[in-house]
């Protein structure tokens, strides 16, 4: 007899179905195909300890399983439910009122039969749904994140047991109902951090704000304790809200990734990643041996922090260069490609030396000739030229820090920064990809970023003495222009200019003199 049910497999941050069919006949052993991987092979055991725990049998004939299409390679341990179920309807232990081919299976068994939760459920839902099919069972810790899908059945169980009698007609399970918007509204500005919690810096918060309106990328150069770190976590507070949409692509990656975890939902706040230092190229990109999302990735719609950024290795940083340009990042195997989303904010921090007190101005910085040279050739020009703005951050003073003056909340900053945004969106409704002044390409900034004749004076001045790159211009127009749309101001002034120019510290060529 056969039986078939549908899986399925995740490649980047979408799903693939995979259809599952077993056959009993005479014969003899377990025979598993469709290019499965060790963990997939070892279901046999997995699903022939689960059966005998609820006084079940694996049939002691010839077991034929088919994961199909059989080009495709089958990951995990995820097949174990629909593969258990689909044995015991094959060898008629069971009787199925509910039709196995309606839904979608997946769930990882432990050897007394309770299902352990699996990574990629959103994926597969949304895959689910689109294909027509009735629902979707699966681990009950997974339940909450599929049921962020609407139009689709969400069956929660907890072991295969419990899967045999809702298929059989004994147990009837309410599926799980999320309302998603009304789940997104309330998580949508959560945040732990404020900028009011920040005192001084008034000039560093001004440079966040411009970042945040333009969605540019900034590097801070400052002593040790100045607030870097600080100012970096509080920027995701001042972006704009994210729409459902961009919720639904970061829920996608984390899902794929694995990071979030049991009984998770929508993600509703930009997310912020940081990773050490020590984080190595496939980590921070992505890739591996089956490519899954890196740190970039995860970053999808939110900020990237990378502190202390002469330490990271030159090569994971030279990595980054292509999908800060093209903000998605591809990786090709032998036999097939992914492409993962990265449209992220990099922020980065670094001290200005390596004992951290060049141009400090209370502490004597101890290094010998030549070491803060050496120690900013680190990160290479090409990736300067790819952050917008550099800011030096100085320490706080005393009073500063005691003063009980209230400051601004991110409340405030951001209310600037979305109709800084919407001015911008009206801006490229015309241009589909681009929705900020920082993902403008080169001919999009010649049409937009027309200056006066005393504004191209200016930045000759400034090209020809910080010896800035072509790509380092363009970078100064979209500054800016951004710079212009919170003024709400149609043209780029000379102010605007200036402002933008001062925000490349690193090109000057007395900065490390």
């Amino acid at each position: 007899m056969l039986a078939k049910t549908f899986g399925a497999a995740v490649y980047g941050v979408n799903a693939s179905l995979i259809t599952i069919e077993v056959v009993v006949a005479q014969g003899l052993h377990f025979h598993l195909v469709g290019l499965p991987d060790s963990a997939v092979k070892e279901s046999e055991q997995r699903v022939e300890a689960s059966l005998k725990f609820f006084g079940y049998r694996m049939p002691r004939q010839k077991v034929v399983v088919n994961l199909a299409p059989a080009d495709i390679r089958k990951e995990g341990s995820a097949y174990d439910l629909p593969i258990g179920l689909c044995v015991l309807q094959a060898s008629e232990q069971i009787t199925t009122t509910r039709n196995l081919e309606e839904y979608v299976i997946m769930g990882e068994l432990a050897l007394d039969g309770t299902l352990r939760p699996i990574k990629g459920v959103l994926p597969i839902a949304i895959e689910a749904r689109k294909r027509g099919y009735k629902g979707f069972v699966l681990p009950v810790e997974n339940a909450q994140e599929a049921s962020i899908v609407n139009q689709l059945d969400v069956i929660g169980v907890t072991t295969i047991q419990e899967a045999i009698e809702f298929f059989e007609g004994k147990k009837d399970i309410t599926p799980l109902e999320t309302d998603t918007r009304d789940l997104f509204m309330t998580q949508l500005n959560a945040y732990d951090a404020d900028f009011s919690h920040v005192q001084g810096q008034e000039n560093i918060k001004r440079a966040m704000e411009i970042a945040a309106a333009g969605g540019h990328n900034v590097i801070m150069i400052g002593p040790p304790g100045a607030g870097k770190t600080m100012l970096a976590k509080r920027l995701p507070t001042i972006l704009p809200p994210l729409t459902l949409q961009e919720a639904l692509e970061t829920t996608k990656i984390h899902s794929v990734a694995g990071k979030l975890g049991t009984r998770a939902t929508l993600i509703a706040t930009r997310p912020y990643r940081s990773p050490h230092h020590t984080i190595s190229d496939a980590a921070l990109v992505g890739g591996g041996s089956f490519p899954q999302p890196g740190e970039i990735s995860l970053a999808h719609n939110g900020v990237l922090f990378l502190d202390e950024l002469p330490e990271f290795k030159r090569s994971a940083l030279e990595v980054m260069r292509q999908p800060l340009e093209d903000r998605k990042v591809s990786i090709s195997r032998a036999k097939w490609a992914v492409e993962f989303p990265a449209s992220f904010m990099l922020i980065a921090s670094m001290n200005p030396c390596p004992c951290g007190y060049y141009n400090h101005p209370e502490k004597e910085c101890v290094c010998g000739p030549g070491v803060v040279q050496r120690y900013l050739a680190k990160i290479s020009g090409p990736l300067l030229d790819r952050i917008d703005l550099h800011v030096e951050v100085t320490p706080v003073s005393f009073d500063q820090m005691t003063a009980n003056r209230p400051a601004e909340p991110s409340e405030v900053i951001r209310e600037r920064v979305i109709r800084a945004r919407e001015r911008q969106t009206a801006r490229f409704t015309d241009h589909p990809g681009v929705y900020s002044n920082a993902m403008m390409p080169s001919q999009l900034v010649k049409e937009i970023c027309v200056i006066s004749d005393a504004g191209r004076a200016l930045l000759k001045t400034a090209m020809e003495r910080l010896g800035l790159s072509a790509r380092a211009y363009d970078r100064i127009l979209k500054v800016s222009r951004t710079i212009a749309d919170l003024a709400a101001t149609d043209d780029i002034r000379i102010e605007h200019l200036a402002e933008a120019i001062q925000y490349r510290s690193l090109d000057r060529e007395n900065w490390a003199g």
